[in-house]
């Protein structure tokens, strides 16, 4: 009888980046800090200094740091990472420009912005979905997500100033949950233990 080796299992290779989610989740949550005092109107923030200061960190940390995080997740093959934190980097560089034009005087055309808006719902709530596949707290932070662009919509279409208070509220929320998992990730893979956890998937283990 012929002699054959044992077939050893094919090692996985590494991700050729270090874990950029931690990156784009500060960078998020610093971009929610600086919209807060806004949203929730004081109104310091609401001079032409604020509006110009508060677009600044949005251009370099919203936009910044989650376009460098989405770019270095797909080159570790992570298509939900990279996707979301690239397109919504682009959002960020929005939040600039409109911060900017209002602290000229200049207001955003309303039309455009909800047509957008719409847009940017439906590819959350397709996110939402995929990420529940992988964690539950992803599906919270996704979901504040989702719930922020329903306000957002019912302000507009209904003129009710009164849903700017949910916005506030959920910028809260999504600065704290994109906190929480950036801690998590940093925390857990410094210690090797699960020191702040993640939560299974929400829809069913992968594969």
């Amino acid at each position: 009888m012929e002699y054959r080796p044992p077939v050893s299992e094919p090692a996985v290779s590494a991700p050729p980046l270090a874990d950029p989610t931690p990156l784009g989740l500060i960078g998020l949550s610093v971009g929610c800090a600086a919209l807060l005092p806004a949203a929730f109107g004081v109104k310091a923030s609401l001079t032409p200094d604020g509006l110009r200061i508060a677009a600044m960190f949005c251009l370099l940390f919203g936009a910044g740091g989650q376009f460098l995080a989405g770019l270095m997740s797909f080159v570790n093959k992570n298509v939900l990472g990279g996707t979301l934190f690239t397109a919504f980097s682009f959002n960020w560089i929005m939040n600039w420009w409109s911060l900017t034009e209002l602290a000229h005087g200049h207001l955003p055309n309303s039309a455009v912005v909800l047509s957008v808006d719409l847009c940017f719902l439906l590819v959350f709530l397709v996110m939402t979905v995929a990420f529940g596949f992988h964690s539950k707290l992803l599906l919270l932070f996704l979901g504040d997500i989702d719930l922020l662009y329903v306000c957002r919509i019912l302000r507009d279409v209904l003129h009710a100033p009164a849903f700017g208070v949910g916005i506030a509220w959920l910028t809260v929320g999504l600065l704290a949950i994109a906190l929480y998992l950036a801690f998590a990730l940093v925390l857990n893979a410094a210690s090797g233990r699960a020191l702040l956890p993640l939560g299974g998937p929400a829809f069913g283990a992968k594969g």
